[in-house]
């Protein structure tokens, strides 16, 4: 799987009654999370942004904690996917670093509903703290690779890693809140520049002659 080419849908099939498939019930959902909050959002305010009744959305879904797990899921399991590819690319540790930025960013531009709410969560029940936990897995994923790519001498060896990991991950992120599908530059475009940019800031010193 390359990282432009990531495409996990959600389940289309499932329990439930003709007009909303499953999947659709739960991306409305996790917009409405977005918009108003997973606390503020009930059932009730879902089924009338629907025009539904409470008792259709319960033949499709039995929770809100099962729409919270399966939406962060589909960002969580994109995420760890590229993690996991990161470390076996060839070419060395800047180069995983690369595709680890730009992976991120594809699955980030791809579903970026499921990976906003995945931020937003705070860890106010069960679903939410194992969610947060798997991205506190990911962020240090990252962090090791930074490690990785410094004991080899292919960036900067003076920088913390845990910050360095942690910044590139909120830039990354930082994307929830102003990438568009459609807009000026694609999701690759983005990605390129944000990895030059990273780079540039962690390049080694040019030993002088």
């Amino acid at each position: 799987m390359t990282p432009t080419s990531i495409s996990q849908a959600l389940p289309a099939t499932g329990r439930g009654r003709p007009g909303y498939s499953r999947a659709q019930v739960i991306s409305e959902a996790v917009n409405e999370f977005n918009a108003h909050g997973y606390e503020a959002t009930s059932m009730g305010t879902l089924a009338k942004r629907l025009g539904i009744t409470k008792s259709a959305i319960y033949h499709h879904v039995t929770s809100k904690e099962e729409i919270l797990q399966e939406a962060t899921d589909l960002a969580l399991t994109s995420l760890e996917e590229i993690s996991t590819e990161a470390w076996e690319q060839t070419g060395g540790p800047k180069a995983q670093l690369v595709f680890l930025i730009k992976g991120s960013i594809a699955v980030l531009c791809e579903h970026k509903a499921q990976v906003t709410l995945l931020l937003r969560l705070r860890g106010n029940s069960e679903a939410e703290l194992e969610a947060m936990k798997r991205r506190r897995k990911l962020t240090r994923a990252m962090i090791d690779l930074v490690v990785h790519a410094q004991e080899a001498g292919e960036i900067r060896p003076d920088l913390d890693a845990g910050v360095v990991g942690r910044l590139i991950f909120g830039t990354v992120n930082s994307l929830t809140d102003w990438y568009e599908a459609g807009g000026k530059l694609t999701p690759e475009e983005i990605a390129d520049t944000t990895a030059e940019l990273v780079l540039s800031g962690l390049k080694t010193a040019t030993p002088s002659t």
